[in-house]
């Protein structure tokens, strides 16, 4: 079992769903990424996600844009993505990257599957990747024991979610909103009946992200899925207060996670 899986089941006999952090790489330096992640780690996060910084984030909502182009203008390469899932990995937490497609077909898919599992990387969220054109990835993923993450929306029909179900192998990412990342002041109804149906498909954990930001989202979702996933609140959190507001912010939503 792997350390992405043992945690969800550690999370699971707890009854409670697993806090999931995401952070891009080099926000807002190489150095305080990983102090203001240590600190998210204290308060509670279970699983932290590095985001890859890419020039075209056309996913993620002004709040992640701004914290990618600080990252890029501080200087942010592959190279430091790499040197943070090994630094992060260290910590003891499942560890992955969340990277839209283009930077890891420009770093090499075999190169990267490498470099990052022997960072000590746990998995990749690669969203706008389709399974249709993933065979090359989920082979270089299978050779380096990396697991894939793939996404469902609440526009998926039943014959997508059974066909992203079969080629994920870490968790199943459910996007509570339709639209980029970025804190909601409510979320969808049917994020539940999403989860509901995924879990038709896939044993696999499922966690929802995409919108959530509050400790009460965190405990209403925490009600039905696997994890809860957390970015642009962080993010915020950091700009205002940095590693102590990130960490108090970890505490509070940590707080609501049990069912």
């Amino acid at each position: 079992m792997s350390l992405l899986h043992e945690v969800f089941a550690r999370t699971k006999s707890e009854n409670r769903a697993a806090l999931i952090a995401y952070l891009p790489a080099g926000y807002p330096t190489a150095d305080g990424a990983v102090e203001c992640i240590e600190a998210m780690v204290a308060g509670g996060v279970d699983i932290v996600e590095i985001g890859f910084p890419y020039s075209d984030p056309v996913m993620d909502g002004p709040t992640i844009q701004e914290a990618v182009n600080i990252s890029l203008v501080g200087g942010t390469k592959s190279a430091t993505v790499i040197n943070t899932v090994k630094r992060v990995s260290q910590m003891g937490v499942p560890t992955l990257v969340m990277s839209y497609w283009n930077p890891i077909e420009r770093y090499g898919l075999e190169s990267f599957a490498t470099d990052f599992h022997a960072a000590g990387g746990a998995g990749v969220i690669t969203p706008d990747l389709t399974p249709e054109e993933a065979d090359d990835w989920i082979a270089a993923t299978d050779h380096h024991d990396v697991e894939r993450v793939f996404l469902v929306a609440l526009s998926s029909s039943d014959e997508r979610i059974s066909k992203v179900a079969s080629v994920t192998t870490g968790f199943v990412y459910a996007g509570a909103v339709m639209g980029v990342t970025g804190a909601r002041a409510s979320l969808s109804d049917a994020i539940e009946g999403l989860v509901a149906k995924v879990r038709r498909y896939t044993d696999l954990p499922v966690a929802v992200g995409l919108g959530v930001s509050t400790p009460e989202q965190a405990h209403e979702i925490a009600q039905y899925a696997d994890g809860v996933i957390v970015g642009s609140a962080f993010v915020t959190a950091i700009a205002n207060g940095g590693p102590p507001a990130a960490k108090a912010l970890a505490q509070a939503l940590s707080q609501g996670l049990a069912r």
